[in-house]
């Protein structure tokens, strides 16, 4: 690897009080181990949903940096917001809640470095992945794939997990274009930056044991609706109005809240 890059990794956070002291130690400790330079991010998604905040400006852990803001806006919005205090030419991100393995950060690095990749997701559906998780996931994770492969043209197999990187030019080009802020974050960005041609984007392993008790089953059901409904909001607007192209600029919603400072390395 080339140890003049240096990486961000965003973690975005909503209601983990209980658990994301040990998550972020548990990432940083990982972290210390690979041959970059790094800094964690952390996005607690809406501060006065329980303690999360308080309790991750407690750690003392030096390359940390938090951040966070009043009300719950959804992982896209908190996975964004985190990507524009970075810099980082590689930035990644990781769910909070540990039920992905963060070694697998250490894994899509290697990918990347491998493939000279623009992107690498990790994938539930990796020959080598070590996956437990239930049906509705593998529903939402099959609908994902079919929707990506036939509809956007995306030559993946899982788009919806959690853990994913980019090379810095890739996102400078692709986030001011984006619209969703909850389900189907993880498919538009993938999408644009597909449709933009950085087309090398490619799969990793991931072990991941997912915690059946997080989701009922009339979550389950309204998540699987929301994003379908989401990603086919994603194809209308690259299929039909062209949203994402560059003569539709002044058409893209800026969020002044997300003070997208990614263009400029700040």
């Amino acid at each position: 690897m080339n140890n003049s890059h240096f990486l961000s990794v965003i973690v975005p956070v909503y209601k983990q009080e209980k658990t994301i002291a040990n998550d972020i130690t548990n990432i940083a400790n990982i972290l210390d181990q690979i041959r970059y330079d790094y800094e964690i991010i952390v996005v607690v998604d809406g501060i006065k949903t329980d303690k999360s905040y308080q309790i991750i400006k407690k750690l003392k852990i030096k390359k940390l940096k938090v951040f966070g803001y009043k009300h719950n806006h959804g992982k896209g919005y908190a996975v964004r917001f985190g990507m524009a205090k970075t810099k980082g030419d590689y930035i990644a991100f990781i769910d909070a809640g540990m039920e992905i393995d963060p070694n697998g950060i250490s894994m899509i690095l290697e990918h990347m470095e491998w493939y000279h990749a623009d992107i690498i997701v990790g994938s539930k559906q990796h020959p080598v992945s070590q996956v437990s998780y239930p049906l509705q996931r593998k529903i939402i994770s099959f609908g994902g794939h079919l929707i990506a492969k036939y509809l956007l043209k995306i030559n993946i197999h899982d788009t919806q997990t959690g853990l994913k990187i980019f090379k810095r030019q890739v996102l400078i080009k692709v986030l001011p274009r984006l619209l969703i802020k909850e389900y189907a974050f993880d498919l538009e960005i993938l999408t644009v930056a597909n449709h933009l041609g950085f087309t090398k984007i490619y799969e990793a392993p991931v072990k991941l044991n997912y915690d059946f008790k997080s989701l009922t089953h009339a979550a389950g059901i309204k998540t699987i609706w929301r994003s379908l409904i989401d990603a086919l909001a994603v194809f209308y607007r690259l299929k039909i109005l062209r949203y994402y192209d560059d003569r539709n600029k002044r058409k893209w919603v800026y969020d002044p809240d997300l003070e997208m400072r990614i263009n400029t390395g700040l």
